[in-house]
């Protein structure tokens, strides 16, 4: 007898062997016709498996369906294969190469003569379509690595026969069939192509074949997939919104910065542009001034050997800018740490003196590839918020525990309600024995309890010198970005030698807190402006009044009135273009000013304002100090 137990602890027992198909139909048919895979034993050791799969022995078995993270997995990584099925129908030519899920979707790499057109993609989706109604089953099957190299090369799919060539000689290898295609894959798929209704292919890209320039470019085909056409029309509506929002449109359409080709990776922030920096920048200082931050600065580039006894040498080279003066090895440095603990060196600091807390607006530069650039979002020159708290372990879980909260009310005040937690434990490759590592997770997992947040935690994504929590905003449209952190690392004060001296008047290695809340300014103003759709609230908008004339006998009253706001500290410019009004109000609400501020003759006899609030309200007519106080107000409240 074999025994299955069940998620909910219950037990069927089965006088053979028996697959997981049929341990869904004993459940019920409709467990039957939904089920995608089975996940097959427990905790670490249990490993998805197809609905085909036979079990030989007492085991533990979830049903996996369309309702589970794992069966859309499936559904993503079974749909690619159904792309590469529609294209090698279409285009017999074309060599496969490689099909992942990624984020929201799946991809596939094909190598072909010429490149796909729109019209390709069109046809490569419809066909997809017939496949999938025709619901032919997907079959698994085994063969050694050396015969399936002969196989795909007789297919004349060379891509493929390298990949498999590249697998030790003494594996078998798994291969999938649907219909007349074949591929290679660990598997497991859906049982068959039916079970692939809701998917919609998205674009075409170039890659290099094994991610390296040096080979030959190959075409990516990106497509997305989901469980149900509601999930697919939701994500479809999403993406309909970011375009709307894509700060790479609004930056040049309200003039707020551009990208060049003479710098790749690095920002040219336009008047409009910096301003809304420094609206950002200074509210952050104010954030380190009330918190009991002391601000630094650090040089730009440090001597190669700083950055092999911090560690960073080994892990990060690849991502450093370097250069040489005078047989010295130098790099631009990519992150502030190391500076901060040779700031915190200098002078004898006694346990009176913790937790010392630096903050710099470091500017950082990492050589990011070409290919992963996006807008402001991912650069090469970026300012971080960077902050480092120096502190006893007795210090970490209350300073954690403050910083939570700190955090919570700046995504507050620009404008996010929702953050994601998450706890990143020890990586394989990492520093520090595991009683340290222990502690400092400890310390992380506490603090977000005490917080009263709810939390994930995320194996093996720490740094290489300590866990780290990572805090995620979910914008307005849904999407997440992960933008804050805070590291426990007990080991780089200590391989940089700072110290600080006991109570007992012995010497000891401070803990070091990495800290950034909104992490990388220019992706974070990025993110500000699609979350806003480029509508930034008032306290950050770059101007926040626009105040016109009707007619040229009103130009002495609205330099009256812009220098009265000026005064007051509002941003604020003057339109005396002669030109109708609705044609001025329409202009500056297409550049998303909060305020408009019109005036006649009777505004100017009055010593009035005809209020125009963004998104066409119309707040009537008021005297100025009316208007002023309320503007105050909102960028009091950061509304």
């Amino acid at each position: 007898m074999i025994t299955i137990t069940l998620p909910d602890g219950s037990k069927r027992e089965f006088a053979q062997p028996v697959t997981v198909s049929e341990v869904a139909s004993s459940i019920g048919a409709g467990l039957a016709k939904a089920a995608l895979a089975g996940r097959v034993g427990q905790g670490d050791d249990a490993r998805l498996v197809d609905t085909s799969h036979r079990i030989e022995a007492d085991s533990a078995l979830a049903i996996v369906t369309d309702k589970d993270a794992d069966g859309l997995e499936l559904i993503r990584h079974s749909t690619a294969h159904l792309l590469a099925y529609a294209v090698k129908q279409l285009f017999p030519e074309a060599q496969v190469t490689i099909g992942p899920v990624i984020e929201n979707g799946f991809y596939y790499d094909f190598a072909y003569k010429r490149p796909f057109t729109p019209e390709d993609l069109a046809a490569i989706e419809s066909r997809m379509a017939e496949l999938a109604r025709k619901d032919e089953p997907v079959v698994r099957r085994v063969l050694p690595r050396d015969e399936a190299v002969a196989y795909f090369k007789g297919l004349g799919e060379h891509y493929k026969a390298e990949i498999i060539a590249s697998i030790p000689a003494d594996q078998d290898v798994s291969l999938y069939s649907e219909g007349s295609f074949e591929d290679l894959c660990r598997g497991p798929h859906v049982p068959s192509t039916g079970r692939l209704k809701h998917f919609k292919l998205m674009k075409v890209a170039g890659a290099y074949w094994r991610g390296d320039q040096k080979n030959e470019q190959l075409q990516r085909v990106y497509g997305t997939a989901w469980a149900t056409k509601d999930d697919l029309q939701q994500y479809l509506r999403m993406l309909e919104e970011a375009e709307k929002r894509d700060h790479r449109r609004l930056g040049r359409e309200l003039d707020l910065f551009h990208l060049d080709e003479y710098s790749p990776g690095m920002v040219f922030w336009h008047p409009k542009g910096w301003t809304v920096w420094q609206a950002v920048e200074q509210y952050m200082r104010q954030v380190y001034r009330d918190n009991g931050y002391q601000e630094v600065k650090g040089p730009q580039i440090l001597d190669r050997a700083l950055w092999e006894k911090s560690g960073h040498w080994e892990k990060y080279r690849d991502a450093m800018f370097t250069t040489e003066s005078e047989k010295h090895d130098y790099a631009i440095k990519p992150m502030n740490c190391p500076g901060h603990i040779l700031i915190f060196k200098q002078g004898i600091k006694s346990y009176r003196d913790l937790p010392l807390r630096y903050g710099e607006f470091g500017n950082c530069h990492r050589n990011e590839p070409t290919g992963g650039l996006h807008g402001i979002m991912r650069v090469r020159g970026f300012t971080q918020d960077d902050g480092h708290i120096f502190c006893t372990e007795d210090m970490i879980l209350d300073e954690c525990v403050a910083y939570t909260a700190l955090l919570q009310k700046v995504y507050r005040d620009f404008g996010f309600t929702e953050i994601i937690y998450k706890v990143a434990t020890r990586p394989a490759a990492r520093i520090g024995s595991d009683e340290i590592w222990d502690k400092a997770e400890h310390a992380l997992i506490e603090s977000l309890r005490q917080s009263g947040c709810e939390f994930v935690i995320a194996p093996g994504d720490g740094a290489f010198y300590g866990p780290k929590i990572e805090y995620t905003l979910k914008d307005a449209i849904g999407r997440q970005w992960q933008c804050g952190t805070m590291q426990v690392d007990f080991s780089m004060a200590q391989r940089l030698d700072a110290e600080y001296v006991a109570e007992d008047g012995a010497r000891h290695h401070p803990v070091m807190l990495h800290r950034a809340i909104v992490g990388s300014l220019e992706r974070f103003i990025g993110i500000l402006i699609e979350q806003h759709a480029g509508a930034l609230p008032a306290w950050l908008a770059p101007v926040q009044v626009v105040v016109t004339s009707i007619t040229d006998s009103q130009a002495d009253y609205v330099a009256a009135v812009a220098k009265s706001l000026q005064k007051q500290g509002v941003r604020v410019t003057t339109d005396l273009r002669n030109e109708k009004i609705t044609y001025k109000i329409r202009e500056h609400s297409l550049q998303k000013v909060p305020y408009i501020l019109v005036v006649g003759d009777k505004e100017k006899a009055s010593g009035t304002v005809a209020v125009r609030a963004r998104g066409n309200q119309d707040l009537g007519v008021m005297p100025l100090d009316d208007f002023a106080m309320k503007l105050a107000t909102d960028i009091a409240n950061k509304s």
